[in-house]
């Protein structure tokens, strides 16, 4: 079978799953569960990481705009499966932890991978996905602002070294909404026009969460919009958590210029493994999609770069993220030696460097040490 087709099945069976579990009963519901938490760890260390296409597999588009249909169409059907009643407490739980997993897991690292495509409707998908996980406003942040300013104060979604993911998640989301607004209307102005609200995107992105809500309000009931908003807030933790994760304790130290140094691989952490590469299309591939944004999924290097790993695979990540004491204890050592690794190459190049931010933050990053 053809790598690109192992995309694709590694997320159509649990959706299948999740389906049957809306319309047939708890059972399948409980499957699609267990294959998207235990299933995937221990795939994860039976399989090794998909290797990269080259040239770009062509069906790689075709994968994406599946998997967009498939979160447009699971959405309806799992709300409709938890207001039927006839599975249980057990049951529904079961049905809307799974469904998160998936928005989360899949859709949002298959409508990241749409919103970099290069054709307008391809992206135009991938903001529909964000959209209706009420979530749009990150289809402006995550280009303009993270992908420009990653590793430096500027860039909201960029973990301060000792921050917490509970104290990043309000930090994170507020900022993402707002220097996305404020790049918009910089763009506004860059293409004449004024940098008024109507002249951004932002009016789609609230808008179109707006109409969402209303949809699946009148389509179902209050109790079903309800267990919409918990299942986006589930997914927005997700993809917070995400890039939490990816660069934690990353910084782009000062150049003598006083310019951050250019994006390179040592800025993201990576977690390339063999199932969970293939659930979140490359997505744990970080360094290469950051120096190459424009890359399709299917093509980023999964072994061959040298980059910053971590020690688990991204979902067991997540969970650690989840507990600070744990995350810290284990990710604190390992950024301190990173960037110091960083700042010598940086020293070594300019060896003039006066003292600055940069070193300061070093200093803060070995005291963190003794956690």
């Amino acid at each position: 079978m053809r790598v690109i087709y192992s995309y694709a099945a590694a997320a159509m069976v649990p959706w299948a799953l999740l389906v049957a579990g809306a319309f047939f009963g708890a059972p399948f519901a409980v499957l699609a569960l267990l294959a998207l938490t235990l299933g995937t760890a221990l795939l994860d260390t039976w399989m090794s990481p998909p290797a990269p296409s080259d040239p770009p597999d062509p069906n790689a588009e075709r994968v994406s705009i599946l998997l967009a249909l498939a979160h447009l169409t699971l959405i309806p059907v799992v709300l409709a499966g938890l207001m039927a009643g006839n599975m249980g407490l057990g049951g529904n739980l079961a049905l809307f932890l799974a469904a998160a997993s998936w928005l989360g897991q899949i859709s949002h690292p298959n409508a990241h991978e749409l919103i970099h495509r290069p054709k307008p409707g391809l992206r135009w998908l991938g903001a529909a996905v964000y959209t209706t996980m009420l979530f749009g406003h990150h289809v402006s942040a995550h280009k303009l602002v993270h992908h420009t300013h990653v590793g430096t104060e500027a860039d909201p979604a960029t973990p301060r070294h000792g921050e917490s993911f509970w104290s990043y998640v309000p930090r994170a989301w507020s900022g993402g909404f707002q220097a996305g607004l404020e790049a918009e209307r910089e763009q506004a102005v860059r293409r004449g026009d004024q940098p008024e609200l109507r002249q951004t995107p932002y009016p789609i992105w609230v808008g179109g969460a707006a109409l969402t809500c209303l949809v699946v309000l009148l389509a179902f009931n209050f109790g079903s919009l309800i267990a919409f908003l918990a299942l986006c807030a589930l997914a927005h933790l997700q993809i917070l958590i995400s890039d939490y994760i990816q660069h934690y304790g990353l910084a782009r130290l000062t150049l003598p210029s006083g310019r951050p140094e250019p994006v390179a691989a040592h800025h993201s952490w990576n977690a390339p493994r063999g199932f969970s590469s293939l659930l979140m299309l490359n997505a744990p591939s970080h360094s290469e999609h950051h120096m190459h944004p424009g890359r399709p999924f299917d093509t980023l290097q999964t072994t061959e770069l040298q980059a910053p790993r971590l020690p688990y695979a991204m979902p067991v990540m997540a969970v650690i993220a989840c507990i600070p004491a744990l995350w810290f204890r284990v990710m604190d050592r390992r950024a301190v030696k990173v960037m110091s690794a960083a700042q010598e190459r940086l020293s070594a190049r300019y060896p003039t460097q006066e003292p600055g931010p940069a070193e300061t933050e070093q200093d803060l990053r070995s005291a963190l040490v003794g956690r």
